[in-house]
C-alpha cells in the first residue's frame, strides 16, 4: 500500500473497501473492549468496588466530552486532508495536519486546566454523590494530567486512517489497549492504588499511544508529515476544519447529556431497575453502532481522495458499497436483537430480575435499528465530501429537534410511561433517517454535479 501513493484513486473500491474497514471495525472493538477490561478490574477493588466503579462511572460522561474535542479537530481536519491529497495538493494537506495538531495541544491545556480547577463541582453535577465523590475526583484529577495524550492519540491517529493506512491506526488503538490491560492490575491491585492506579495506568497507556502516533506522522512510511512550519494556527486553515467536525463533536458530546435526561426520566417513572436497564441498553447500542462507525471510517479516505480528485465514479461506487455494507450489518443485528434479547441482555447482567425487565425493553428501544446503517452511510459521506453544514444539521436534527423532546414526551402517550421513555428512541431514529434519507439524496446529487463540472 505504501508503495503505491495513488492506491485510494486506483485500487478496485470494493477490496479496497474490505482492506481500509477491517482494521477501523477491529480497532473499535479493541477500545471497547479494554474500556469493559477497565471497568472489571475496577470494580474487583477489595472492599470498595461497588462503589469505585460507580464513582469512575460517573466520570464518564467527562470523558465522552474530553474524547468530543479530540473529534471536532480530527474528524473534521482528517477529510480536509484527504480531499487536498485527491487534488494532487499535499502542501495544503499538511498544513491541515500542522494546525489540527497545535489546535489540539492548545485545547488540550484548556481542558486540562478546567477539570484541574472544577472536576468535584462537574462530577456532582454529572451525578457523583458524597459517597462515591472522592473515587470519582481520584479518578478525575490524574486522568485530566494525561488529556494532552488523549486528545493527540484520538485526533492525529485519524490523519492515519485518512491516509488509508488503517492497520497502522489499529496497532496505536492496540497499543493502548494492551498496555492499559497489562498496567491497571499492577497499578490498582500490586501497588495499592485503587482508581488513582486506573487513571494512572490509562494516561501512561494513551502516552505510550501518542510516541506511536506522532513518531509515524513524522517518519518514512507517511505521505503526509508533522511540519514545524505548519504549525501554527491559521484561520482559514482551521476553520473549515472545525466546522466540519462539529457534527462528530455534537453526536459524541451530545450523549452525555441525553444520558442524563434518559436516567432522569426513567428514575421518576421506573425507578432504579429502568436506570440500571437503560445501562444495558446503552452498552448493546455501542455494541451495535461501533462496527458501523468503523466501516465508515474505511470508507472516509476513499470517498475524500476521489472526490478531490474529482472522480465522480469511484464517489457514487463507495456510497453504494458503504451503504450495502452498513444496512446489511445493521438488519442483521436488529434481527438478531430482536429474536433472542436476552441473550444480549444476559451478556452484562446475571440478575434475573433485571433481564426479565430490560429484554422486552431491548427490542422496544433498538426497534429503528434495522435503519441505521442508512444514517451512519449518509453521515460519514457527508463529513467525507466535507459538507460541513449539512452533517451538523442531521447531527442536530436526530439529537436535539427529535430525541431530546420525545424522551419528555412519549411517556405522557403510553399507558406505561417506562416503556414510552424507551421508545423514543426508535421513533428518533425513523424520523431521523427519513429526513436523513431525503437531504442525502439531493445533496449528494448536487455534490457529484459540481464535480463533474
Amino acid at each position: 500500500m505504501q508503495n503505491n501513493k495513488d492506491f485510494l484513486g486506483t485500487e478496485p473500491i470494493g477490496k479496497l473497501l474490505l482492506k481500509l474497514s477491517i482494521p477501523t471495525v477491529i480497532a473499535q472493538l479493541i477500545n471497547m473492549l479494554y474500556n469493559i477490561v477497565d471497568r472489571i478490574y475496577i470494580g474487583h477493588i477489595p472492599g470498595e468496588g461497588s462503589l469505585a466503579l460507580t464513582g469512575v462511572g460517573v466520570c464518564m460522561p467527562i470523558i465522552m466530552i474530553v474524547s468530543a474535542f479530540a473529534a471536532l479537530v480530527g474528524s473534521g481536519g482528517a477529510p480536509r486532508a484527504s480531499i487536498s491529497m485527491g487534488k494532487q495538493d499535499l502542501d495544503s494537506a499538511e498544513k491541515i495536519l500542522g494546525n489540527c495538531f497545535i489546535l489540539q495541544i492548545v485545547i488540550s491545556f484548556i481542558l486540562t486546566a478546567v477539570l484541574l480547577l472544577w472536576s468535584e463541582n462537574l462530577l456532582l453535577a454529572f451525578g457523583a454523590s458524597e459517597n462515591t465523590i472522592t473515587y470519582a475526583t481520584d479518578y478525575m484529577r490524574i486522568y485530566a494530567i494525561g488529556t494532552l495524550f488523549v486528545q493527540l492519540t484520538l485526533g492525529m491517529n485519524t490523519f492515519i486512517t485518512a491516509q488509508g493506512f488503517t492497520t497502522i491506526s489499529m496497532v496505536s488503538v492496540l497499543i493502548g489497549a494492551v498496555c492499559n490491560i497489562t498496567l491497571d492490575p499492577l497499578f490498582i491491585f500490586g501497588f495499592h492504588m485503587g482508581v488513582k492506579g486506573a487513571a494512572l495506568a490509562t494516561i501512561i497507556s494513551q502516552s505510550i499511544s501518542t510516541i506511536w502516533v506522532v513518531a509515524f506522522l513524522c517518519g518514512k512510511k507517511t505521505q503526509l508529515h508533522l511540519r514545524k512550519k505548519y504549525m501554527r494556527l491559521e484561520a482559514p486553515v482551521i476553520l473549515p476544519c472545525v466546522a466540519l467536525g462539529l457534527a462528530t463533536f455534537i453526536m459524541q458530546a451530545s450523549e452525555s447529556v441525553i444520558t442524563v435526561c434518559f436516567n432522569s426520566s426513567l428514575l421518576r417513572y421506573g425507578g432504579d431497575i429502568a436506570v440500571g436497564a437503560m445501562t444495558i441498553l446503552t452498552s448493546v447500542m455501542q455494541f451495535a453502532m461501533l462496527p458501523l462507525q468503523g466501516i465508515g471510517q474505511g470508507s472516509q479516505p476513499i470517498a475524500s481522495y476521489n472526490y478531490g480528485a474529482k472522480n465522480a465514479g469511484r464517489v457514487k461506487k463507495t456510497f453504494r458499497l458503504l451503504l450495502i455494507a452498513s444496512l446489511t450489518y445493521s438488519i442483521t443485528l436488529w434481527a438478531a436483537i430482536q429474536l433472542f434479547p436476552t441473550v444480549f441482555v444476559s451478556i452484562f447482567t446475571p440478575d434475573a430480575e433485571l433481564i426479565a425487565f430490560t429484554a422486552p425493553m431491548l427490542r422496544i428501544y433498538l426497534g429503528g435499528l434495522f435503519l441505521f446503517g442508512i444514517q451512519i452511510a449518509c453521515q460519514i459521506t457527508f463529513t467525507s465530501l466535507g459538507k460541513a453544514v449539512n452533517s451538523i444539521v442531521v447531527a442536530v436534527v436526530r439529537k436535539f429537534v427529535l430525541l431530546l423532546p420525545l424522551i419528555y414526551i412519549t411517556p405522557h402517550l403510553l399507558s406505561d410511561p417506562t416503556m414510552g421513555v424507551y421508545l423514543a428512541e426508535p421513533i428518533a431514529d425513523v424520523i431521523a433517517v427519513t429526513f436523513t434519507s431525503i437531504l442525502f439524496t439531493f445533496q449528494f446529487k448536487k455534490a457529484l454535479a459540481e464535480i463533474q463540472e
